[in-house]
């Protein structure tokens, strides 16, 4: 890397003294809780201060003692070594840490932040360095041999105050984006509550009222259209076993009776079994209704078990996986916009010809997530041949609903909401099937839900081009952020003065006062770490 002629290179070992933490035994209760600040990376989780005080945990003085845990003194810069590398953090008082961190503690000359923004920009550098199998660390030689550009002091100075003035800029636009970002939630979730409201087709629906089907009339088909695919299913069940012919609409003579219809109850031929006939769902109460908003004329609450004539999930055991063969797709694998089938599992073909005769998704079925995350729904638009685990329903739908409605009617706040009040379990949670067909949401003719369709997908559309446009320029912020660094320690972000001491009569300084350090007689190990490292820090005040 170029830099301006005052500027020198150097290491962190050469600008101050190197310390890695250490953490008492956890099984000795007398060493944890005392009035020694004691930090490890995870405290640095999410945190965005430049300074830290104290973390989740402390330790006592004997902690200190039979540990390799040392005080640092205030204005200590921490760099987590390891798990991850990378955080970056300065002490507001003294402290310790965890063998997670390489700590500098700065001699005069070097501002202290600085060093702290050189190493927020060194993350990939570091990493680069960093050994290990388990996990990556880098050791306190490699840090210690970390290239540093110096500029001068008062240019360090000059520098953080430039970074600063331009991070305020950028994280004020930062944050009214992620605030746009957060609003499009609201509205995106607004805008599915209007449509199964009936609101978004409330214009549409004036300009149609002569050609619309009653609600009464849309409860009467949703009844008849599960009556019939009941009949149809039992009609196919029928026809796939060779003594149909003897029967009559389930009834046998007398020659064949102990031979026939005991076979059918047991489940048929190729271990198909004879359909259930559909229990109806209990209605709605005067109290449920009573809390549901009330819907415009044409509409009606419906429940999903209503709206569908299977409700199916996959194989309740981990099954026997290939490295080639059908995707397996568990609730991970599912999102409202598609289906990952490329981070999939895979079984044989064998097993997924038997896993079909109980649940074989087809097109036009809605995907429903019962478990892990749930209550996520997508319309299988996917020409390809798959099967589902237990975490996945798969719903076979009447024609009285249109498969995309029912999508987005289940993704929206108001089903979603439901789907988690049935959600049960600790440990694995799961959205049982006998409690999903539960979920209450409106309905409407079939023309006017093609409507509901498309006004939700063109706004969709909309939302998602502004939240890819909002994803787009946080990615760009972070680009920027990095260039700024970039800029600042190659000596492009602020003018150099003349007027300066230039870094190498600095560092001729830095050097025989480290040597002056080394040079005095050691003192006894355990007294040596009651104290702050014999160091003089760099001021923690930004005037130079």
């Amino acid at each position: 890397m170029k830099m301006p002629k005052s500027w020198v290179q150097v290491t962190t070992a050469d600008i101050g003294k190197i310390v890695s933490g250490g953490t008492p035994s956890t099984k000795e209760n007398s060493y944890w809780g005392g009035n020694i600040s004691w930090i490890s990376p995870s405290d640095l989780t999410g945190y965005s201060n430049k300074h830290i005080a104290k973390g989740a945990k402390s330790i006592t003085l004997d902690g200190l003692k039979h540990s390799s845990a040392t005080i640092m003194p205030a204005g200590s810069i921490h760099f987590s070594s390891r798990a991850p590398i990378g955080y970056t953090v300065i002490s507001s008082c003294d402290m310790t840490t965890n063998q997670g961190f390489k700590s500098l503690t700065p001699v005069q000359g070097i501002f202290n932040e600085y060093i702290y923004y050189y190493f927020k920009g060194a993350k990939q550098l570091a990493e680069s360095k960093a050994t290990g199998t388990t996990f990556k660390e880098i050791s306190g030689a490699a840090f210690s041999k970390l290239p540093v550009p110096l500029p001068p002091t008062n240019e360090q100075h000059r520098i953080v105050v430039k970074i600063e003035e331009l991070f305020s800029e950028l994280d004020k636009g930062i944050e009214n984006l992620k605030t746009a970002q957060a609003q499009l939630k609201v509205y995106r979730q607004a805008l599915l509550k209007h449509a199964f409201e009936g609101k978004l087709t409330a214009q549409w629906r004036e300009q149609n009222r002569d050609q619309l089907e009653t609600a009464a009339a849309l409860q009467m088909r949703i009844q008849q259209e599960r009556a019939q695919r009941y009949q149809q299913q039992l009609a196919e069940w029928e026809s796939k076993s060779p003594s149909v012919p003897l029967l009559q609409r389930g009834k046998a003579t007398s020659a064949v009776t102990s031979l026939t219809v005991p076979h059918f109850e047991k489940g048929g031929l190729g271990g198909i079994s004879k359909p259930k006939t559909p229990k109806p769902l209990p209605p709605l109460t005067a109290e449920e209704l009573a809390e549901l908003s009330a819907l415009p004329e044409g509409w009606t609450w419906a429940k999903l078990g209503e709206l569908t004539w299977s409700v199916k999930d996959g194989p309740h055991f981990s099954p026997k996986y290939v490295e080639k063969g059908i995707p397996f797709i568990s609730g991970g694998n599912i999102r409202p916009d598609g289906v990952d089938f490329e981070k999939a599992k895979h079984i044989s073909k064998e097993l997924h010809q038997e896993l079909c005769k109980r649940c074989k998704p087809e097109i036009g079925d809605i995907l429903y997530t019962k478990g892990g995350t749930t209550g996520i729904a997508r319309v299988n638009t996917f020409n390809v041949d798959f099967n589902v685990w237990v975490h996945v329903a798969v719903l076979k739908l009447t024609s009285v609903v249109k498969p995309f409605y029912l999508q987005h009617a289940l993704n929206s706040s108001f089903c979603y909401s439901q789907s988690q009040k049935y959600t049960h379990g600790v440990g694995n949670q799961d959205l049982g099937l006998t409690r999903m067909v539960n979920i209450v949401l409106g309905i409407c003719s079939i023309e006017e839900q093609a409507e509901v369709i498309k006004l939700v997908d063109d706004k969709m559309s909309v939302i998602d081009q502004l939240d890819q446009t909002i994803t787009t320029s946080l990615q760009q912020a972070e680009a920027l952020r990095q260039s700024i660094l970039k800029r600042a320690f190659s000596g492009q972000l602020v003018p150099q003065d003349p007027h300066d001491e230039p870094a190498s009569e600095l560092l001729a300084r830095i050097k025989a006062e480290l040597a002056t350090v080394a040079a005095k007689p050691r003192k006894n190990p355990t007294s040596d770490k009651l104290s702050p490292v014999e160091i003089a820090p760099s001021p923690m005040s930004k005037e130079p």
